[in-house]
């Protein structure tokens, strides 16, 4: 596996001994995600990096099931979602990424959540919701080609940057050239030509990310962030994306939890779902 894929598993959980066994599969632009559940419980996670969606489906729930002996067909329940979730083969049904993240996130952070920022690959949503994690409301912004995460990768590469150093070269800038934040591919040209000109790179970095800041909080304000507020998706982990968000839009969102990398949160909503589809299913038998 790459540095940005992982897999990992409870071992104090038995599936042997469960009696319900659900999964989600979250099929992403950037990167695809299993989450298995044992009654309700995270037993087995991973995350791979999304090539052909099929393929990649394939490899999420292989590499979440190879840490145990738990085979595939033995998973009663199983929920695609994502970009790609119409290609998860072994799917029993499919949900959108909407009705996933606001469930998993209810579900990690509790009942207070009313507003939900995905701030993922390729794209950002904004979904209000219920106590009970179901979505009301929400706005999806979608109308660049280069995803702002994905766009995030490709301007590393601009920049001769690792992308897991992104974020903290730009928090050291003391100062930052104002880029466009209308869309991610015009301000990757402005940066190369302030490359060219010899415009340190931090300060470029940093500039990047407060376009993209500006970017995701027009998204978020035109809904509007109700409490309690949280972030879900790989950026999430960008501290230099999320510190002038949450001063931007005036609202702090509540903590990461520490249990939970915030990348997984819409594919653990697709197991709570499959979860759930399948208890109902037995009721009704």
């Amino acid at each position: 596996m790459s540095q940005h894929e992982y897999a990992s598993v409870n071992e104090k959980l038995d599936w042997k001994k469960a009696k319900t066994i659900a999964a989600g599969v979250d099929v992403g632009a950037v990167s695809t995600k299993a989450v298995i559940l044992l009654d309700g419980q995270p037993y087995a996670i991973s995350v791979v990096t999304t090539r052909v969606p099929k393929e990649s489906a394939l490899k999420a729930i292989n590499a979440a099931l190879a840490k145990t002996d738990l085979p595939l067909e033995k998973i009663r329940y199983i929920v695609g979602t994502g970009r790609g979730r119409k290609q998860v083969p072994f799917a029993h049904k499919t949900l959108s990424e909407i009705v996933c993240g606001a469930a998993g996130a209810v579900h990690v952070w509790g009942p207070s959540v009313r507003t939900v920022l995905d701030a993922g690959g390729q794209s950002c949503r904004v979904i209000q919701c219920t106590e009970k994690g179901r979505a009301t409301s929400f706005l999806w912004n979608d109308k660049c080609a280069a995803g702002i995460g994905r766009s995030m990768e490709a301007f590393a590469g601009l920049v001769g940057k690792d992308l897991s150093e992104m974020s903290d070269i730009a928090l050291e800038a003391d100062k930052f050239p104002k880029l466009s934040d209308f869309c991610s591919v015009f301000a990757q040209s402005e940066a190369l030509d302030l490359v060219r000109s010899k415009v340190p790179a931090d300060e470029i970095i940093a500039g990047y990310h407060h376009a993209m800041v500006r970017r995701i909080s027009t998204l978020v304000s035109r809904l509007g962030a109700k409490k309690d507020f949280v972030v879900i998706g790989g950026l999430a982990k960008n501290q230099a994306l999320m510190a002038p968000l949450e001063e931007r839009l005036k609202i702090g969102r509540l903590a990461p939890v520490a249990e939970w990398d915030p990348a997984v949160i819409v594919a653990l909503g697709a197991a709570l779902s499959a979860d759930a589809l399948y208890k109902e299913q037995q009721s009704d038998a």
